[in-house]
């Protein structure tokens, strides 16, 4: 595991692309897996493997070509710079510490993680709810009483 694990940044130095569009979908997929943990019900694997190849084939190559579409744009991680930056993407905060902290090689996996959280907090809302934030809450106020919420 620790050689696995020293030859992963290398991978990402060498071979970015891949390495970062594989490395998103690994954690966009997961998000989904996770949110139907969370559920308590039955693992969608079929609906996972949609999620995953949704992830590999767009999501991960969109924001793959846009970071360094922007990269070679604004280059650098000057406080004006990184603002300019995070002020175009969808997700400013997100953006803003991508553009800031994380290192170029990393960008897209940072923000495959990022989408993971995403992806996990979307697909839990809607399963659970109405897609918003205050689903999430009645649910986990549910699961605390020991109801079940509804099934769809």
């Amino acid at each position: 595991m620790a050689s696995w694990w020293r030859a992963f940044p290398r991978a990402a130095r060498r071979y970015p692309w891949p390495t970062n569009v594989l490395l998103y979908a690994g954690l966009f997929s997961a998000g989904d897996a996770l949110q139907q943990r969370l559920r308590g019900g039955p693992a969608d694997w079929r609906h996972t493997r949609r999620v995953a190849t949704l992830a590999v084939t767009f999501h991960g190559n969109f924001n793959y070509v846009w970071l360094r579409l922007l990269e070679r744009a604004l280059p650098g991680r000057r406080p004006r710079t990184v603002l300019a930056k995070s002020g175009l993407m969808y997700w400013p905060f997100v953006q803003l510490t991508n553009f800031s902290l994380v290192p170029v090689h990393w960008r897209t996996a940072y923000t495959g993680l990022c989408g993971f959280l995403w992806a996990t907090f979307l697909c839990f809302s809607q399963q659970t709810g109405d897609g918003t934030v205050t689903s999430m809450f009645i649910f986990f106020r549910r699961k605390e009483a020991g109801d079940r919420p509804p099934e769809k």
